[in-house]
């Protein structure tokens, strides 16, 4: 009989599709793969989008999305979640009834609110189904500055954090790209206290920073890493890919996260 050789672990992404593949389901895909597990994947959403901006997003029916994700879980386990873009209130709701099947399993929610060209992404009634339905049951929690503002209503980033915490997810890596600085501050709020995390403020504007991020941590998490770890290791991965960027067309830069460094 052949060898049965174990499989890597599997990250269940569930994102929306990014054509430039600087951020969204590629970004995952390749962040997942990069750290040695295997990803499988949901599309939530269709997007039209370039490198300076997102024109439209086109959120799949939820009961489509359900199916397809239904479906996978039935055959293959999987080891972590990750979550991205989600495009509508439905698809938010669509991914809380999903991941209550695999309670117990680390997730991580990337709450992505608006491309980096300024388009909004998420509409009043998707920012209170993150809030009320998907933060509790969520592991990790990776929003930027300006997502922790929209998300708590509130303007100091550490105020933010706490209000998220109380909301039920344990641990909030707040990242600080979007505030000003020589250096970028990040930082792991937990009811045990805070994390600090400063790196050295990259030249350019990236797309995707925030998708390499989530991932990373969501792999580490599904090889065994606890959440402190992860945070940290996932953290120089992204670092890495973004000093490695490139610019493929005329707008923002893309992780490298093939980057000798990463």
């Amino acid at each position: 009989m052949p060898q049965m050789i174990p499989h890597p672990p599997v990250v269940l992404c569930l994102s929306g599709h990014d054509p430039t593949g600087g951020a969204g389901i590629q970004a995952d895909i390749e962040t997942v793969s990069r750290f040695g597990c295997h990803p499988c994947s949901v599309v939530t959403a269709l997007t039209v989008q370039d490198t300076h901006n997102v024109r439209k997003v086109l959120p799949q029916p939820a009961g489509d999305f359900l199916e397809q994700a239904r479906s996978l879980l039935r055959d293959v386990p999987v080891a972590a979640v990750k979550i991205g873009l989600l495009g509508s209130a439905a698809i938010a709701h669509a991914v809380r009834e999903l991941i209550e099947t695999v309670e117990g399993l680390p997730v991580v929610l990337d709450p992505i609110l608006a491309a980096g060209g300024g388009t909004s992404l998420a509409n009043r009634d998707l920012i209170e189904a993150l809030k009320q339905t998907l933060i509790p049951r969520t592991t990790v929690l990776t929003p930027n500055s300006p997502e922790a503002r929209k998300l708590a209503g509130k303007e100091d980033p550490a105020d933010c954090a706490r209000d998220l915490l109380a909301l039920g997810c344990p641990n909030v890596l707040l990242t600080g790209t979007h505030e000003n600085g020589a250096e970028v501050i990040n930082r792991l709020y937990r009811a045990s206290g805070t994390i600090s995390y400063r790196w050295p403020r990259l030249p350019e504007s990236y797309h995707g920073s925030g998708c390499t991020l989530a991932s990373a941590v969501a792999a580490l998490l599904a090889l065994g890493k606890d959440v402190e770890s992860a945070a940290s290791e996932a953290q120089d991965f992204t670092w890495q890919a973004l000093n490695g960027g490139f610019r493929p067309g005329s707008g923002q830069w893309l992780p490298n996260r093939f980057y000798p460094g990463t």
